[in-house]
């Protein structure tokens, strides 16, 4: 497969996975290896950087192979959102950055004004800018030209596990921008993220479906299997759907045409 691309940095894995809810640290290494993921989010919120010589989740990660994928988890303002990015950049754990800026405490929807605000200024300050962003591809089309390096729709809720509510609405902003396109939040088990990588997606990030499975360690191997049968099959083509039935087996002696490819959405991002 080809990679995935975020600013100058490539990946050739293009499921991303999160650092929180699981039940020890240990777990949470175990879960990330069998994901085979290259980038991984961390909360800077989390980070005991203050506290440098007690044991906490860095180290359990294997930085000389893991891209650190700080984010803005928990913030509710874009002031707030930019001093934690600043944060996790002086801490030195990377200039990317999963920008969140909640606008509701229950439902936890990204608050797209604040979002847009911080991104602009995060961009201006030299950041790799990934935000996390509602369904919308008149807003993504506005974060891309803000500078984002992408864009990371949520598929659903934060942490329901409902899947892609709105498949339509992800294909329109595969259509309205040329960064690359994230599914982020909602995602509940394997073929959530096939279904996401056939749209179009150039990646998929989770956590909860991860490390809320019964077994993370399993599921973490079969969202690896799912994000790249998914791009496969994206890239393959799917058969163009039919109405009517259409044989398998030509008549004898006659060699039946192909069917036509459905195609893709759009032509995928490539290095």
């Amino acid at each position: 497969m080809d990679e995935l691309r975020i600013g100058e940095r490539a990946f050739s894995s293009r499921l991303i996975v999160g650092t929180g809810k699981y039940a020890s640290f240990p777990l949470m290494r175990d879960a990330i290896e069998a994901s085979g993921a290259q980038v991984v989010t961390v909360a800077v919120r989390r980070i005991n950087l203050d506290r440098p010589k007690e044991e906490g989740l860095l180290d359990y990660l294997d930085r000389s192979r893991l891209t650190i994928l700080p984010n803005t988890a928990g913030c509710y303002t874009a002031e707030e959102a930019i001093r934690t990015a600043r944060l996790g950049r002086e801490a030195g754990l990377s200039n990317l950055v999963k920008l969140e800026v909640i606008g509701d405490r229950t439902t936890l929807l990204p608050d797209t004004e604040a979002l847009l605000e911080a991104t602009r200024a995060l961009v201006r300050e030299g950041f790799i800018v990934m935000p996390y962003t509602n369904d919308d591809p008149i807003m993504a089309r506005k974060l891309q030209d803000a500078g984002a390096a992408c864009v990371m729709p949520l598929a659903a809720p934060i942490g329901s596990g409902q899947g892609i509510l709105n498949p339509l609405n992800i294909r329109f902003i595969l259509e309205a921008v040329s960064v690359p396109v994230i599914v982020d939040a909602g995602v509940g088990t394997a073929s959530d993220a096939s279904v996401a990588m056939e749209l179009g997606a150039d990646g998929v990030l989770m956590n909860t479906a991860i490390a809320g499975a019964r077994d993370p360690v399993k599921m973490a191997r079969a969202m690896r299997l799912a994000v790249e049968a998914g791009r496969l099959a994206y890239e393959a083509g799917r058969i163009a759907k039919r109405p009517h039935a259409a044989a398998s087996s030509p008549p004898e002696g006659r060699v039946a045409p192909a069917p036509p490819a459905a195609g893709p959405a759009r032509e995928p991002v490539r290095s």
